[in-house]
């Protein structure tokens, strides 16, 4: 193996335009989002003038992502995926057009604005798991961790330029402006799967739909590299996730100052794009389940690291280490987990993955923010980095499939005939 560093793997964009053609739709869709994340928080504050309001953005977004995530998996499983995912998106181009109408006609309801978001939020959840089993039927085993990583990429950029758009178009425009800038990166995302081909789940009757899900569709999980790569992910996201904890870091170390604060979101996210600019080298790799393991035992060791931190220029570095750890582990997990499963799995498979990727983050914040109101900010972190580094050691040295796991070669012949006609390939 070369030790040449390569940069950003773009051959799937050049080799699969159904591929191109949903990258650009996911790339506007998440950027779409993060405006509009920021729109819902501005008008939740206006609103309220409370952080329990805004905390209850939270709740309706967190709940339907949990409760619809998994029924999603199920629709992936029974239905034409391409047809799922369009019937999703045109649900939340509805929700995006109720958001600005709602800003327009200068809604004093805050209970109505939840209700938008929850109905967009729902229909997202329904379509993600569906959504997420698109880049392996588009493209050949060798290039989807690099599909992957190129939807990484453009997902760490819209977190880094969505919100400053976000900020000018409200100060400029005002709240209806930034709805209505998600409505148009929507409907960008519906006209990116106009020439998606259809995507049946293997074994759906020769009528073109599937009349019920391949039953066991959850026992798959117990295969030692589906549950050992979701297992590590757990025990990163749960026992070490850093985000509550930066306040209270940054009040005592740093003197509370506001800049600070972003930087340290600021510094995640340069690292995790950074390590996307560079996976050309980590894509190549055929070693997924092993890079996963050394990856996210380095995002526990960054973020003790950062526990201990003195300097600032240290703390921003180790927040950036573990960042790039980050999207090298979110790039190889995904890639395994799509491979590994048989596509009539695929759907409940990616829901759990999903839901585990939502509720994973929101729940190790919570068990940091309770360690440190009853030790220190500091203990929580190191001491959550070190168990999660012995967490996914125990993984490892339990999980002899998962760490001698390779990415199959690409097949000879596309599986799918009309993806292979679409993206122009001969079958």
């Amino acid at each position: 193996m070369s030790g040449r560093i390569r940069f950003l793997d773009t051959r799937p964009l050049r080799s699969s335009r159904p591929f191109r053609d949903l990258w650009i739709g996911s790339s506007a869709s998440q950027l779409g989002g993060q405006i509009a994340t920021v729109a819902v928080l501005a008008q939740v504050w206006d609103l309220t003038g409370s952080p329990v309001g805004t905390g209850a953005i939270g709740l309706a977004t967190g709940l339907p992502m949990v409760l619809f995530g998994l029924l999603g998996g199920t629709l992936a499983d029974t239905f034409d995926r391409r047809a799922v995912v369009r019937a999703t998106t045109v649900g939340q181009l509805v929700a995006a057009a109720g958001l600005c109408a709602q800003a327009m006609a200068d809604n004093r309801s805050v209970l109505l604005l939840f209700t938008l978001v929850a109905a967009g939020t729902s229909c997202s959840a329904l379509g993600a798991p569906a959504r997420r089993t698109l880049p392996v039927r588009l493209l050949p085993s060798d290039q989807v961790a690099a599909g992957l990583a190129l939807m990484n990429v453009s997902f760490q950029a819209a977190m880094l330029a969505g919100p400053a758009l976000a900020g000018l178009i409200i100060a400029r425009w005002d709240l209806p402006a930034a709805y209505a800038a998600q409505a148009i990166a929507t409907v960008i995302a519906a006209l990116s799967l106009i020439r998606l081909p259809a995507m049946q789940p293997e074994g759906a009757d020769t009528g073109g739909i599937k009349r019920r899900p391949e039953r066991g569709g959850w026992r798959i999980l117990r295969r030692p590299t589906l549950w050992g790569s979701i297992a590590t992910d757990l025990s990163a996201t749960l026992l070490a996730m850093p985000i509550a904890l930066f306040p209270l870091i940054n009040e005592i170390r740093f003197g509370g100052n506001p800049q600070t604060l972003g930087l340290f979101l600021s510094a995640v996210a340069v690292g995790g794009i950074t390590a996307g600019l560079l996976s050309g080298t980590v894509t190549r790799w055929r070693r997924n389940g092993l890079v996963q393991l050394t990856a996210a035992a380095v995002w526990g060791l960054a973020l003790a690291c950062f526990g201990l931190a003195g300097p600032l220029w240290l703390a921003l570095a180790c927040l950036a280490v573990a960042g790039a750890a980050d999207t090298v582990s979110v790039i190889t997990r995904g890639a395994l987990i799509q491979l590994e499963t048989p596509d009539s799995y695929r759907g409940r498979v990616s829901s759990v993955e999903h839901v585990i990727g939502v509720a994973g983050p929101e729940l190790g914040n919570f068990r940091g923010g309770l360690l440190a109101s009853a030790t220190s900010a500091s203990f929580s972190l190191v001491f959550g980095g070190l168990s999660a580094v012995l967490a996914i050691a125990a993984v490892a040295v339990t999980n002899a499939p998962l760490r001698a796991y390779r990415t199959p070669p690409p097949a000879m012949k596309p599986a799918n005939p009309q993806v292979a006609e679409a993206a122009g390939v001969a079958p």
